[in-house]
């Protein structure tokens, strides 16, 4: 990159701004016109007016001109609006280049860094990636053309002016299919080589008629497309001309990439399946696909060591390149400034001194002038008049304010000074009216609104400062925002504040005999200068007398201020350069300055300018923006002169970017008599105030010095000015010398303050008697930064005098002029590189953003991922840029800042025009920004996230180990002194209890004999939503029913024994008489929910698969629901011809079955039980009449069930432990039922707990979904259900009915919430039972409490159980699932080995007991599911005994209680379900851990599912809030996964509520889910492809 000089040529616009240029008419708009064209544009810029406003106004000041702009198409006009008044030339320039006005934000420009970018960016190759989807009401912004379909992408990605001359010509291509790819074209291009750091440069040809190499920097007019690296197949069928692509070698920084290219069939077949040979076929595939395309090779780090993050997962630390440049030069010494000159008897003892000397010698010369927003003059203070003023004003505060008897202000108090920046005059007199005082005034903002940025902090700072009393205006005071009584309101974090108004009504003269005391500048406080510190806390930087003398000297030394000058200030006079020199320095020097407010520049920016012409202004303070705005407002005035200027002080002339600033305005302006030496950037901080500054042309000091510097170099903070690459380089201009009796040196940034080497970036500490001395209230910040000793590298201080870090990171070049790099509140370090914030955004500003970024609204900042800081880039979108349009240029700034700077971009955000946090005066306020992202506040309109490719530091993937075999495994064991993992429930053999149950084999035998013994005893009750019985059975009704229903089945039906019914009713006694009845008959029955009447379309194939997978021949249901299987909604869902016979039972025939059927054996088939498994497979499983019986007892035993008592169940009574509950136990052991229908809490929540109280139910029954029905339905209403006497004391257990972990936190916030109804907190507690065994697990009435333990869910991804103390990072608590069952025997095995494990180890659960089923009845969705799920062996170890495979994996742990046996109890943790695990980086995932960990990552997600997908984690979160919150989800989603899993999001998925689909336990159907996801049938808000 050539050094640039200043004589340089303008600076050239972009490709894009080039590429149309307008008519030579266009030029004939008169010069009032282009001034207010200019004006517009600059209003635009700064958001300031709406689009829509604006293109109003430049609509009717064109309207007379547009008749002249002819042959060109009126879309391009409109198209391309920016240009008309950037391209017409400039009369004034003898150079007339075109300038894109509104380009970029020219702070951040330099020419030759945009050229840098584009260079860049054409020699990245095409890179397509997945655009994210966003419905359409989330579009807030852009119109409907705008939202182009997803997968269609436009022509070639090169350069601007290749693609709009591409979209012009696109019908002249030789190949439409090649002009506009369609979703086949882009999804075909296989990412080779490797995309990390700089970009490989790659030239290509293609073979198709008229096609032509489209090299980096080809300008033609064909839209041609680059194959750089990739493989095409032409997508048309009319030519099949086969697309070769030139696979040039990719020479990359840190991996050598080289290119596999895939043939056209190879392409076909992957394009028809994805790693997992699934067809892809929607939306959502193709984009997966183009999402694995682009992380093809994600990125290493050149080299690697481990370091152990408190366990044994390694996260990767990069060791430094060996080969990465390190500093070579001398060790620097301290640089000195010039001596102080002593000035013999006319400098003053203190700055009061002086302002009384000018007060009273010269009172008629002017002090400052204050302007209007017109820009006249309306005011100008005398020295005379601010010395009066002052006088008043101080008289006032101290004798004037009182609270009871006692002076309110005793001199060191703080004061706030609140003025607006229009008003200078009010501020100066309330400064030195402070300062006369001897009170401390604090200047700050004024605040707007009650939610300004950063309000609050500023609260906390005046709170710290003990201010009582705020001063402002009249006209300020009205402004501020006020409460009810009148009275200003409190604003957020404030103290309560005092306000005094100090217009002259207000104060009055003092007593002739009254004199303000002026001392000589002492140590005590003068005034405290607020700054916002990186993290956004405000502080407060002390200044005393002494320091404030002394940096007015040292400044008008520096700059040669000489008596009554006068000075143009564009700067905030409150604080930093502003106050110093338009303030301070002013007086000392009885200089006449005039204060240009900051309003008066938005709406002229060339005010600065004329009124340095019109006052023939000597010097003028100003920062680059101010010039940039100049240059964009620059108009056709010839009488403007700037010669009468001897210094321009440049206040931000230490950002790295102000050069181009200073440059361009030289080039306009120096025909207008600007002297290039005049320009004097200079460098200051607020602690240390001015460090250097380029001294005036007449004092004799060396030529100004520019640097052009390696970007690669300076992120190792080291200086290399000769550079191969030259893309990334970035030129520096001095900022003159250290400041008089000065003392500097450049020390490391962490650790001990070594001094830095001369060819090293450090950052730059000043000693000095002009320095601040402490942030106010904070000794422990102000020791690290006021007072630091920098040390040689020897370890001897450098001197005995302290410094103060200035947070400027610089260095010192050739003639000891000071060169500043960046600063330390920009600084990012990322991999241990050194990146600032300022170079990204002036990267980021390069890339073309005029059509859909805002200039200067830009924010970039690091936020702190998985061990390492990430860089995040927020912008402000254009509302009139599309969709597709953003989203090509985020993914350009990517691949830009990527090749300049080497570094990744974590997240990429647009935010809707005008709503970043403004700073005060303009600008971004960059902390409130950082905080609202991490937040979740910020409201992005788009979103693009690259984890993939800036995460680099993942523990590696775990690599299986052969396994130990079964018996190491058994010895090791044993020689550890761990037993064998294995439990068993009570012996029911020795359980003698007077059953009389026992002694019938058959459950319909049991049912006949109780309609003998006790007729009348009531089995049943069921409730509707009102809490009444709507009916009941008792022993002798409930026979009688079966019997008709066993009658109608054989002479209806006609079926046979053995014969499968299924049997579709609403939860009710319907449903257990027709069961029996079917018992009665010999047939099988089969329970199938009812289908859902409003949502037939999804329940109704569910209910027909089940009939046809269960062979059933005939269905038996209500006349309500025979009608809806029949229907033309039905038959819309399914096929209704194809239904089995079905029977109403509604109205059956009073008759008594002839006899009843006897089973031959016991073992023969009962009933099945059909359940759809959270991972979407329907399973049924059969269950025998000995194992239906078993099942009773066991139930019986554990929950001490007999005839007398009452329990009540609130379950779905279709399958599992639900069913039996329902409609087996009440049978079996004759207690009674008190059924509640789960569907009717949806009307009345409160239903089930009043049930309980009203029976006063000692035992009851419930599932999740239900618990979390109470829980966020009742959570509010407990008192009003105490009013209605519902008390739950009676309660001893409630159990939930699960097939999952326990899910603790409901359990603990139902148990907490309904502790005030007199829940006991120990009643609650959960069952475990899985399809292999329906009950494994249950608390029931005896035996200890559930014990809970936490485990490191570290360990537990690696299979391994870490027990650790309750809140240790990392925990994860489990809860017992309640106690093993009579009968039930459990051991925990090895999955691949099929060996027993030990104690606390994590294996797969297996049960034998007689209650287990005996089979799959069919399996519909995946028919290999083995018979070794029923019947497998051991190994090793005990061989003979037949398991059942749960399929869940858990582990034993042996406890300190005892259970009733008086044995040492076993507890059984179940930690999930193998088939919902996720095999992720060679790890075992549980989605309900991430699910967790996704939950709490923001307010508003209400639910979340996760799954994967061709090996990338899918997070769909559920939006309980507005939408426009959907897109701050994606960065807080994507965080909290990396942080606490050390896993990739790849999709997230935004989705309205209720769209996670849940089954009737409560447990997530994920695979359900997932298909619908891939089918694109989740209708999500938005979708965002993390890249």
């Amino acid at each position: 990159m050539a050094e640039r000089t200043s004589s340089g040529p303008l600076m050239e616009p972009p490709p894009a701004a080039a590429a149309v240029a307008l008519p030579a008419a266009a030029v004939t708009l008169p010069a009032e016109v282009r001034e207010r064209l200019a004006e517009l544009e600059l209003e635009l810029s700064e958001g300031d007016i709406t689009q829509k406003g604006y293109e109003k106004k430049r609509g009717k000041l064109l309207a007379p001109y547009i008749p002249q702009i002819q042959g060109v198409d009126p879309s391009l006009q409109r198209d391309h609006r920016i240009q008309v008044s950037a391209q017409a030339p400039l009369p004034g320039n003898k150079n007339p280049k075109s300038r894109a006005t509104n380009a970029r934000d020219e702070r951040f420009r330099s020419d030759l860094h945009t050229e840098a970018v584009q260079a860049a960016l054409a020699k990245y190759k095409e890179r397509k990636m997945p655009m994210p989807s966003k419905r359409r009401s989330v579009l807030v912004q852009s119109s409907v053309e705008a939202c182009t379909p997803p997968d269609t992408s436009s022509a070639s990605e090169d350069e601007g002016s290749l693609r709009r001359q591409g979209r012009l010509t696109t019908a002249t291509a030789p190949f439409p299919g090649l002009a506009h790819p369609g979703a086949e074209h882009w999804f075909n291009r296989v990412i080779q080589g490797s995309s990390s750091t700089t970009s490989s440069s790659a030239s290509s040809t293609s073979s198709h008629p008229g096609g032509r190499g489209a090299n980096s920097n080809t300008t033609g007019n064909t839209s041609t497309i680059p194959a750089n690296n990739t493989a095409l197949t032409a997508n048309n069928t009319t030519n099949n001309t086969a697309v070769t692509s030139n696979n040039t070698s990719v020479t990359a920084n840190h991996s050598s990439g080289g290119g596999h290219v895939l043939n056209a069939n190879a392409l076909a077949d992957l394009m028809a399946h994805t790693q997992l040979g699934v067809p892809v076929n929607s939306r959502v595939s193709s984009k997966i696909q183009q999402l694995l395309n682009t992380l093809k090779r994600p990125k290493r780090p050149p080299l690697r060591e481990f370091f152990l993050d408190d366990f044994e997962e390694l996260l990767d630390v990069q060791l430094p390149d060996p080969h990465q440049p390190k500093p070579e030069g001398q060790q620097m010494g301290p640089l000195e400034g010039e001596p102080l000159e002593g000035g013999g008897g006319h400098r003053p003892p203190s700055l009061l001194a002086a302002l009384q000397r000018w007060g009273t010698t010269q009172p008629k010369s002017p002090c400052l002038t204050a302007l209007d927003n017109s820009g006249k003059a309306v005011y100008t203070l005398t020295y005379g008049k601010l010395w009066s003023r002052s006088q008043k004003l101080a008289y006032s505060l101290l004798n004037k304010l009182s609270s009871r008897n006692e002076p309110l202000l005793l001199p060191g108090d703080r004061v706030a000074l609140v003025f607006p920046n229009s008003d200078p005059v009010m501020f100066m007199v309330a400064f030195y009216g402070c300062l006369l005082a001897q009170l401390v005034p604090v200047p700050i903002e004024v605040p707007l609104t009650r939610k300004d940025a950063g309000s609050q902090q500023v609260g906390f700072l005046l709170g710290s400062c003990g201010v009582t009393l705020a001063l402002t205006t009249d006209a300020c005071q009205k402004g501020l925002p006020k409460s009810q009584t009148g009275e200003v309101a409190a604003f957020k974090g404030w103290p309560r504040l005092l306000w005094f108004v100090t217009d002259s009504k207000h104060v009055v003269k003092p007593p002739k005999d009254w004199y303000p005391p002026i001392q000589e500048a002492s140590n005590y406080i003068a005034y405290i200068e607020y700054k916002t510190s990186k993290e956004g806390s405000t502080m407060g930087i002390t200044v005393t007398h002494a320091a404030m003398l002394a940096h007015c000297q040292s400044l008008t030394q520096a700059c040669g201020y000489a008596e009554a000058e006068t000075i143009t200030n564009v700067l905030d006079f409150k604080r930093e350069a502003g106050l110093w020199h338009g303030v301070l320095t002013s007086v000392m020097n009885r200089m006449h300055v005039i204060s240009i407010p900051y309003s008066l520049m938005k709406v002229n920016p060339l005010s600065w300018i004329q009124k340095v012409h019109t006052y023939k202004a000597r010097v003028a303070v100003v920062k680059s923006r101010d010039m940039h705005w100049s240059l964009l407002a620059q108009r056709d005035q010839r009488d403007l002169s700037l010669s009468s200027l001897r210094m321009l002080i440049v206040a931000d002339g230490a950002n790295p970017w102000s050069i181009s600033s200073c440059d361009a305005f030289l080039n306009v302006f120096q025909a207008r008599g600007l002297r290039p030496e005049v320009i004097c950037p200079c460098a200051s901080s607020s602690e240390a105030m001015t460090v250097a500054i380029r001294r005036p042309p007449e004092s004799g000091v060396p030529p100004p010095g520019k640097a052009v510097l390696s970007m690669g170099g300076l992120s190792h903070s080291v200086i290399r000015v000769d550079t191969e690459e030259k893309l990334s380089v970035l030129t520096v201009q001095d900022v003159g010398q250290v400041m008089p009796a000065a003392l500097v040196c450049v020390v490391r940034v962490e650790g001990t303050p070594y001094l830095c080497h001369t060819d090293e970036v450090g950052e730059i500490c000043v000693s000095s008697a002009s320095t601040g001395t402490a942030y106010y209230g904070l000794p422990g910040r102000t020791k690290n930064v006021f007072e630091t000793i920098p040390v040689k590298l020897s370890g001897i201080p450098v001197s005995d005098r302290p410094f103060t870090r200035t947070s400027l990171l610089g260095f010192v070049g050739p003639d000891s002029l000071v060169f500043v790099v960046g600063k330390m509140d920009g600084l990012m370090v990322v991999s241990g590189r050194r990146h600032n914030a300022d170079d990204v955004v002036a990267t980021a500003l390069a890339v073309e953003p005029m059509k859909f970024v805002y200039r200067g609204r830009i924010a970039v900042f690091s936020v702190a991922v998985l061990h390492d800081e990430r860089i995040v880039v927020v912008a402000e979108q254009r509302p009139d840029a599309s969709e597709e349009d953003s989203f090509q240029w985020m993914s350009r700034v990517l691949q830009a800042i990527d090749s300049i700077h080497q570094v990744g971009v974590y997240c990429l955000a647009l935010v809707p025009a005008n709503t970043l946090p403004k700073a005060p005066l303009g600008g971004i306020h960059i902390s409130e920004t950082k905080q609202r992202f991490l937040e979740g506040c910020l409201h992005p309109c788009n979103v693009l996230m690259c984890p993939h490719t800036c995460v680099t530091n993942l523990p590696k993937p775990r690599q299986k180990q052969a396994e130990v075999g079964p018996a190491s495994m058994i010895v090791g064991n044993l020689v550890a002194g761990k037993r064998i993992a294995q439990a068993c429930g009570r012996d029911l053999s020795q359980l003698e209890d007077n059953d009389q149950a026992r002694k019938f084999l058959y459950m319909q035998d049991v049912l006949q004999w109780r309609a003998q013994a006790t007729p009348d005893h009531p089995l049943f009750l069921v409730l509707n939503a009102k809490g009444a019985v709507v009916s009941s059975a008792s022993c002798l009704q409930l026979h009688k029913r079966a019997e008709r229903v066993a009658v109608a089945l054989a002479e209806k039906g006609r079926l046979n024994a053995g014969d499968h019914v299924a049997l579709v009713y609403p939860p009710g006694i319907d449903l257990i008489a027709t069961f029996y009845g079917c018992l009665y008959a010999g047939c099988v029955p089969v329970t199938v929910r009812p289908p859902h009447p409003q949502n037939l379309a999804t329940t109704l194939p569910t209910v027909k698969m089940i009939v046809e997978v269960s062979k059933s021949v005939c269905i038996l249901t209500t006349q309500a629901i025979m009608k809806l299987l029949k229907s033309k909604e039905a038959a819309a869902a399914v096929d209704v011809k194809s239904w089995p016979m079905v029977l109403d039972t509604d109205d059956l025939p009073r008759k008594r079955t002839p006899q009843l059927y006897k089973p031959p054996t016991p073992e023969m088939l009962a009933y099945l039980d059909f359940s759809v498994s959270t991972t979407g497979i329907l399973a049924g499983v059969k269950m025998s009449h000995a194992a239906t019986s078993a099942l009773c007892r066991s139930i019986k035993l554990q929950c001490e069930l007999y005839p007398s008592r009452q329990i009540a169940i609130c379950l779905d009574p279709y399958c599992g432990l639900g069913f039996a509950l329902w409609c087996l136990c009440s049978v079996y052991s004759g207690h009674q039922s008190i059924l509640v229908p789960p569907l009717e809490l949806e009307t009345n929540a409160s239903l089930w707990l009043s049930a309980v109280s009203q029976y006063k139910v000692r035992v009851t029954f419930c599932s999740y979904s239900v618990m979390e029905m109470c829980t966020k339905g009742l959570g509010s209403q407990t008192e009003a259900l105490r009013l209605r006497n519902v008390n739950l004391s009676c309660v001893r257990t409630c159990m939930v009915v699960a097939e999952e972990r326990p899910r603790i936190s409901l359990t603990q916030t139902f148990s907490k919430i309904f502790k005030d109804l007199g829940l006991s907190t120990r009643a609650v507690s959960t069952t475990f039972g899985c399809r292999v065994n329906v009950a494994v697990c249950l608390q029931g009435t005896a035996g200890p409490d559930p014990t809970t333990v936490y485990v490191d869910m570290r360990a537990l991804r690696h299979d391994r159980v870490r027990l650790v103390e309750r809140g240790s990072p990392h925990s994860l608590p489990l809860m017992e699932s309640g106690k093993i069952l009579p009968g039930v025997k459990v051991i925990v095995a090895n999955t691949e080995t099929k060996g027993p494990l030990g104690d606390s180890h994590l294996g797969e659960i297996w049960v034998s007991s007689p209650h287990n089923a005996t089979g799959y009845y069919t399996v519909y969705g995946e028919e290999a599911l083995h018979t070794d799920h029923f019947n497998t062996r051991l190994c090793f170890g005990d061989t003979v005994t037949n398991w059942a495979r749960t399929g869940y994996l858990g582990f034993l742990r042996r406890t300190e209680l005892t259970d009733a046996s008086g044995e040492r109890h076993d507890a059984l943790y179940v930690v999930g379900s193998l088939d919902e695990t996720l095999e992720l980086r060679g790890m075992r995932y549980h989605p309900i851990d991430i699910e967790t960990s996704v939950i709490r990552a923001h307010k508003s997600i209400a639910e979340c599912a996760v799954f994967t997908w061709t090996n990338l984690l899918v997070v769909v979160v559920e939006l309980e809030g507005s939408e426009q919150e959907a897109l701050d989800l994606v960065a807080l989603v994507t965080n909290v996964v990396l942080e606490e899993h050390y896993l990739i999001v790849g999709v997230v998925v935004v989705v309205d509520p209720g769209v996670i689909p849940i089954n009737s336990r409560g447990e997530k159907q994920r695979m359900h889910l997932r298909d619908g996801f891939l089918a694109d049938q989740l209708d999500p808000i938005y979708v965002a492809y993390n890249m």
